[in-house]
Formats: C-alpha cells, structure tokens, sequence
C-alpha cells in the first residue's frame, strides 16, 4: 500500500482517498493520497502513470472523546519512531493508522497535514491547544530549536507518564469511598421508601406508643416516600452543579484547593501530588533548556493545585526581578523546608534540573504511600459508617417487637 499527498495551497480544506488502479505494467496497485478533491487525485496519479479504477474519500467515525492518556501514548510512540529513525510524517501516518480510537487519528492527521504545509511541529500543536497545552509545545519548540527532538520528546513522554500515574493514583484512593457511600445512600433510600413503611403498617396495630428511635425513623421514611421525586434530583442537580463550578469558575476553584490542603485526611496528599507535579514539570522544562522564567508559566498550571499556581506566579515574578529560586520559593510559604534546601543546593552546584528530580522521585513515592495508608485508613472507616447507618435503622425497627415480648 503507498501512500501520498498534494501540495495544497493555504486554507484548502484536505481530505484521505483511497484509491485502486493499475500501473504501466498492468499490475493492479493501491494506496491512500490526502488532497483538496478526488480529480486532483486522478490527476496526480495519471502523471505517475497510473490508471484509476476506483476512488473513494474516507470518511472517520466518531470515536471516543481525547483523554490525557491518548496523548501521552502518542507521545511515548512518536518519541520511540524518531529515536529509530522514522521519518516524522510517516511517524504521524503510523501512529494514526494504528490507534483504536478514531478521533485520535483524526487529529494526527490534522497535525500531520499542517506539517506538510510548512508548519513546524510545535506550531501544528500549537493549534490545538485543548490536547497540547503550552508546556508540551514549548518542550517540543526547544527540542526542534536544539536538533534534538527526538530526546525531548522520549524525557516528555516520560514525563506525561509520571503525572499520569499521579493523577491515577489520586483517582483510584477517592474512588472507592465515593462508589461505597453512594451504594450507601441508594440502599439507605430503598430501606427508606419501600422497607420501613412495611413496618409502620404492622406497628400501628400494635396500640402502644412507640420508642423514640422508631419514631424518627419513620419520620424520615415519610419525608422519603413523600418527596423522594424532588430528593434525588435535588441531590444530582446539587453534585452536578457544584462539580460544574468546581471546574469552571477560579474562585471555587481556589476555595476547594485551599480547602483540600486543610482536610485532615485527604489534605498531605494532595499536597505531596502537588508538590511532585510542580518539581517534575520544573525538572524537564529546565533540562530542556527552557529559561526559568519562561519554564515557570507552565508550572504552575501543571501542578493541579490554585494555591500552587497562585505561588508559581509570584515566584516568577520575584526570579524575573533577580531574586533565587531559592529565596523565591521561600517567600511563598508553600514548600517545605527540605524542598528549598534541595533546591538550594541545585543552584549552587549548577544541577537545578537534577535536584528538582530527586524530589520529584521522593515525593512521588510518598504520593504512593500515601495513598496505600489512605486506602488502609478509609475502609474500616466506611466499614463502621454503614455498620451505623444500617445498623441504626435496624435497631430501631425492631425495639418495639422487643418492647413487645417484655410486655407479653
């Protein structure tokens, strides 16, 4: 199968044919060709001496939406081609035709066919600024200014693939809480709706006044069955809203980072995530050879925290005036005393990018054991709530069939 494009003049919107014939020879050939329309394909393959039988425009299927984890496996396969040689257009046709996800490849292609018109590879990113943010291009634009971008984009790759691990991490130690408390609250409103009312019609024909524990759990039944139609979607309506809010406004954006930083359990680590994500990013983007001014605009976003960012910026602002990063870093009152001191040594011994990923390492195998005693910490905790909840309804549907057998 071949492969090829037509040069396209600017804002001529392309698209893939495919295509079938038959050479000089009669030897039946086929392949795939990007250009502006199906004649410019007939065209350019009648002057290689090619005689079209059949083209047919390829359309993509919508695929799934673009994770982080897409982006950074195309990372870690174009780092790997370019390291063997490929070059990088056919890198990009490879790593397109070979991704199970159809809306990948659609935007490899699109980069790929920027490329052919002149781009530079870090400007083709640059158009798509909701998959590769700001430090990923200016990664790639050093690489690409240094001949080396090869090696820039394998220390990228890794890069990506410790953050992501981060990121998983984090996600798996708040899953499981989440799912069992919610599996709590669906069963607790089951009990609510449809278990305690059964009760309530056998211990009205008891006669006799019923304990108090009985009494409010009823209570709350008949709040249940009354208004259950406006609980649940006043419940959902509230996660989804405050979820919404949480990502789109920088005010609740920088209350629940603060508050997170302050919560007793949670609180160390997401400090420790922060902090390893904001060493590492500061670590690659200095041993790349970006200037530390210009590699702290990336920092702060890369941290996943607004307090952090929040210090990132005043830390550029205190180095672009001469201050040391050091002393900057200080001044912030966010890092730890063992962070600033490593920091400090890197600055006087000229390995800043290799001290940034010492604690980098070190924060990140405390984001792990962390997250294994949160995990060891949070089931018996959960355990003892639903044994509570449960529980509690329990006892106090059954006191009046004890108080009962007293009476008899």
């Amino acid at each position: 199968m071949a492969t090829a494009s037509l040069a396209r003049r600017p804002g001529t919107k392309e698209a893939m044919f495919a295509w079938e014939g038959k050479d000089r020879n009669g030897k039946n050939v086929r392949g795939e060709m990007r250009a502006a329309g199906d004649a410019l394909v007939n065209a350019s393959l009648r002057k290689q001496g090619i005689l079209v039988t059949k083209i047919k425009k390829q359309t993509f299927k919508s695929g799934k939406k673009i994770k982080d984890k897409d982006v950074t496996l195309f990372t870690r396969q174009l780092a790997t081609m370019m390291k063997a040689g490929v070059p990088l257009l056919q890198a990009f046709d490879i790593v397109g035709r070979g991704h199970a996800n159809a809306s990948v490849s659609k935007l490899l292609n699109d980069v790929r066919s920027d490329i052919e018109t002149g781009s530079s590879l870090n400007q083709a990113f640059r158009k798509y600024p909701l998959y590769f943010d700001p430090l990923f291009c200016n990664l790639v634009s050093a690489g690409e200014q240094a001949g080396i971008l090869d090696s820039l984009l394998d220390r990228l790759a890794t890069y990506k693939e410790k953050i992501l691990a981060i990121k998983g991490k984090i996600k798996s130690a708040l899953f499981y809480p989440v799912a069992v408390l919610a599996v709590g609250f669906i069963v607790t409103a089951v009990i609510m709706i449809f278990v305690i009312p059964a009760f309530k019609s056998v211990f009205s024909s008891f006669g006799a006044d019923l304990p108090g524990p009985t009494l409010v759990v009823m209570a709350i039944s008949d709040f249940f069955v009354a208004w259950w139609w406006i609980i649940f979607p006043a419940i959902f309506g509230s996660i989804y809203f405050f979820l919404q809010s949480w990502r789109r406004s920088v005010k609740m954006q920088a209350f629940m980072d603060r508050i997170l930083l302050q919560a007793p359990i949670f609180g160390d680590l997401v400090r420790k995530s922060s902090i390893a994500r904001w060493t590492r990013t500061l670590a690659t983007m200095f041993a790349a050879g970006v200037p530390l001014v210009e590699a702290l605009d990336s920092v702060g976003g890369a941290s996943g925290n607004w307090v952090y960012a929040d210090a990132t910026k005043k830390v550029q602002g205190d180095v672009a005036t001469g201050v040391s990063l050091t002393n900057a870093m200080q001044n912030t009152n966010v890092f730890p005393n063992m962070v600033i001191q490593m920091v400090s040594i890197g600055e006087e011994s000229g390995s800043l990018d290799g001290m940034l990923s010492k604690v980098a390492d070190f924060f990140e195998a405390e984001v792990d054991d962390a997250v294994d005693a949160l995990a060891s910490l949070i089931e018996p905790l959960i355990i003892v709530v639903l044994g509570v909840l449960v529980g509690g309804m329990v006892v106090a549907m059954y006191l009046p069939i004890f108080k009962l057998g007293q009476v008899v």
